[in-house]
């Protein structure tokens, strides 16, 4: 899905259950992005950053024998692994494709509908990228995106550790590396939270933004502590935290009471027209 080298999510097979965990996560946002775009039996989907294909599945389910997704990812890997996943489902219906999502090439051509599941947060001055598509899509595309949203959720924590909950650090804490990490490389980790506006200055139409939480309950919590373990060596390198600091903070994240927390995350869902 990443579209910069260097970025490790995702990119390895130990990514696996968190991959599947967030599928799980984002099983209603997904749904409900893929009913306002109202897919027709014969669309020809544009899928940007597919991934090992966990949403490709959910958007191919509502095709017809007609219907086919051009799935488009920079990772040979996470490719590999779609194909593999999807062959039940109808062979020539799922294209995998080898691209830098950043860079529209002739895979965009035709398109009836662009969607993407947490990928433009992956690509620098995604507004740019916005832009072009619209350039190259015809009339009526409808385009979907689901971006998650790292930083909006800082404020509420900040606030309940500091006067109420100081249990909550190690979210707090979490919360800032991936949004320092994301700082390092360049990319934006809020790109959702303006996303709706975004599409409206390039001029697309019938723009409509929904927000979702999730709470952080035990499967979130899974799912920071594998994030932890992916980016250990990146942190590190980055002076964002030390092997020692990680551990603790994995540690703390053990400790936190087993209730549903506050969220630390949400997804944008916003769709629009050409």
């Amino acid at each position: 899905m990443s579209t910069t080298s260097e970025y490790v999510l995702g990119q390895s097979e130990r990514a696996a259950r968190r991959l599947a965990l967030q599928d799980l996560h984002f099983a209603a946002p997904s749904e409900a992005l893929l009913d306002a775009l109202a897919l027709r039996p014969a669309d020809r989907v544009v899928e940007l950053g597919c991934g090992p294909g966990a949403f490709t599945r959910r958007v191919l389910n509502r095709l017809g024998a007609n219907g086919v997704v051009i799935g488009v990812d920079s990772s040979a890997g996470l490719l590999e692994q779609a194909k593999a996943s999807l062959a039940q489902l109808g062979g020539s219906r799922f294209q995998p494709t080898l691209a830098d999502v950043a860079k529209p090439g002739a895979w965009i051509d035709g398109a009836d509908v662009v969607i993407g599941r947490a990928v433009l947060h992956h690509v620098p001055m995604a507004e740019f990228l916005l832009g072009r598509l619209r350039a190259r899509l015809h009339s009526g595309t409808r385009v979907g995106f689901l971006e998650p949203d790292f930083r909006s959720l800082l404020a509420r924590i900040a606030h309940l550790e500091a006067t109420s909950r100081p249990e909550l650090a190690p979210l707090l804490v979490w919360a800032k590396s991936i949004n320092d990490l994301y700082s390092a490389w360049r990319i934006s980790p809020c790109v959702g939270a303006t996303l709706a506006q975004t599409l409206e200055i390039a001029g697309y139409s019938n723009v409509r933004h929904t927000w979702h939480e999730f709470p952080s309950d035990a499967t979130v919590i899974e799912n920071i502590q594998m994030i932890y373990d992916e980016v250990r060596e990146t942190y590190v390198s980055l002076n964002i935290l030390s092997t020692a600091e990680i551990d603790e903070q994995q540690r703390l994240l053990r400790a936190l009471p087993n209730d549903v927390l506050p969220a630390v995350w949400g997804l944008h869902q916003v769709s629009a027209v050409v």
